[in-house]
């Protein structure tokens, strides 16, 4: 669904990432790990095309993102759910509003995903919290209202960048148990994280392949994790 072929990125003359391949396919589980600094939230801003590669090909649904201009770019987007680390929420708005926004930037009516929202704030377990702002919730309320967010347009694809970062372990395993019932339903799934411990409670349920940026170039992480 999202292929990079032979994909680099330069950020003012700086090669960041370099010759980077990568295919997330339908129902696959991905995650994607390295130090600080080293590109993790650009490839992801590579894949759901809020940047533009500098270098090779990064195709999404069968189309090369090159060729795309800005409507196209905006329908794609659809079809991809994004978990921001910093969440990005209206502080103004409730839980619900917050959540349904992507239906306002894809021009569809809230009126008649109700019943979709509703489901939606029960699965995370936010019901109860619907009409909260977002700074009245807990760190974990906020990343499960974000994963709302993400799928309130039924995408079918998920990245989402260092979900956990700001969770206890229960809040953690909690948000995980979540992606991978997600994953059983045919997403594909791509999380970028430090947290190996995380890593090795995903692989226990799910086939999932971990990959890590090292000196701006994607490897395979060795089978200890």
């Amino acid at each position: 669904m999202i292929e990079l072929r032979d994909v680099s990125y330069s950020y003012g003359g700086e090669a960041l990432l370099r010759d980077l391949s990568l295919d997330l396919g339908p129902g696959s589980f991905h995650f994607l790990t390295g130090p600080s600094g080293s590109g993790k939230t650009t490839l992801l801003k590579l894949m759901y095309l809020e940047l533009a590669a500098t270098g090779g090909t990064v195709e999404v649904f069968g189309r090369d993102a090159a060729g795309l201009g800005r409507d196209d770019i905006a329908m794609v987007r659809r079809r991809i759910g994004i978990v921001h680390q910093d969440c990005r929420f209206l502080d103004h708005l409730p839980v619900r509003d917050n959540i349904a926004l992507p239906l306002d930037t894809a021009g569809q009516e809230r009126q008649g995903h109700q019943g979709e929202l509703d489901e939606l704030l029960s699965w995370v377990g936010l019901r109860p919290r619907a009409d909260a702002t977002p700074p009245e919730l807990s760190g974990g309320e906020r990343q499960r209202a974000a994963l709302a967010r993400a799928l309130i347009l039924s995408p079918d694809v998920i990245l989402a960048d260092e979900p956990t970062g700001n969770l206890d372990w229960e809040m953690s395993l909690r948000l995980l148990t979540l992606l991978v019932e997600l994953n059983r339903l045919g997403k594909a799934i791509l999380i970028a994280t430090h947290d190996l411990n995380l890593i090795r409670q995903a692989k226990a349920q799910v086939a999932a392949r971990v990959i890590r940026i090292r000196s701006g170039r994607l490897e395979m992480a060795g089978a200890d994790l």
